[in-house]
């Protein structure tokens, strides 16, 4: 049985859908429209069941999960939406022990899933070049009891990583594609890399950067849609709104090549093939002359 003690976080959910996140402690009090719950009340008690606060209003008490967490973040910035982040941690291989380089870091809510899933035993390396904001993702990790897990560096990654051999490495920044030298001395060989971009002119930009590196294999695009649906059994239908675009995530592997003039020549022809290709298609096009 999961029974709540001093310091753990819990989640509780009212009949509304309305969610609180809370760290319990002893003689504390959460205020909410709905009334008033003492954290008492919660402490060694089982998870996963509901009470009522002094109103008599129903609420769940639930661990919270990683995107209840990413959810309640403090933020100034935009962060990934959970949709993306999960996708990035399957994609990337991010598992207990992993050593992970990201940049740059904004509110923390990739940092706080990264950390997560590598634990203790692992290492998230985070960067970001502004220093007010990299305070507050430091104090939303450590607020969440994620500190130990995670080194900020406050560094252009202009100037490098300082961490070599890392297992994956994801860019959230403007132009990656001018940092994908400084990627490859990072990542280890056969390594994983992402990004995430909001412009397709973007994704252009780095697939091009990419391929003309010479040691990223595997590249793909992939963009994540959730439609989510109305959860009532007689009127089981779609939400009216749904988290459509946030981004375009990009993916590679390092690989080591070699090489050689003949090899230079097929890729000039194949580039050759593909633009002959898209200037057909655009042709093709209702509208186009």
């Amino acid at each position: 049985m999961n029974v709540a003690q001093e310091n753990d976080l819990v989640l509780l959910i009212g009949q509304d859908r309305k969610q609180f996140v809370l760290r319990l402690q002893a003689g504390k009090q959460l205020q909410t429209h709905r009334g008033c719950i003492n954290h008492d009340n919660l402490l060694g008690q089982p998870l996963g069941r509901e009470i009522r606060s002094h109103l008599g209003y129903p609420f769940l008490v639930l661990e919270p999960s990683t995107f209840d967490l990413i959810s309640q973040l403090k933020r100034t910035t935009q962060i990934m939406y959970p949709k993306d982040i999960g996708y990035v941690l399957v994609k990337l291989n991010i598992m207990p022990g992993s050593r992970v380089v990201e940049a740059g870091t904004g509110s923390g809510g990739l940092t706080l899933a990264l950390a997560r899933a590598v634990g203790l035993e692992g290492r998230v390396y985070s960067y970001e070049v502004r220093d007010d904001i990299l305070k507050l993702a430091q104090q939303n990790l450590a607020a969440l009891g994620l500190a130990a897990c995670v080194e900020f560096r406050l560094q252009d990654i202009a100037e490098g990583f300082s961490e070599v051999d890392v297992d994956a490495l994801f860019l959230d920044v403007r132009r990656p594609w001018g940092y994908l030298s400084q990627v490859i001395q990072a990542l280890k060989d056969g390594g994983f890399f992402g990004a995430i971009l909001p412009t397709v002119n973007q994704v252009i930009e780095l697939v091009r950067a990419l391929e003309a590196q010479q040691v990223f294999g595997h590249i793909e695009v992939e963009e994540i849609l959730v439609r989510p649906y109305k959860a009532v059994p007689a009127r089981l239908r779609p939400m009216d709104r749904m988290v459509a675009h946030t981004g375009y995530l990009i993916f590679a592997r390092k690989v080591g090549r070699e090489v050689s003039r003949d090899d230079y020549w097929l890729d000039r022809k194949r580039r050759k093939y593909e633009e002959a290709q898209a200037a057909a298609e655009r042709q093709d096009q209702p509208g186009q002359s």
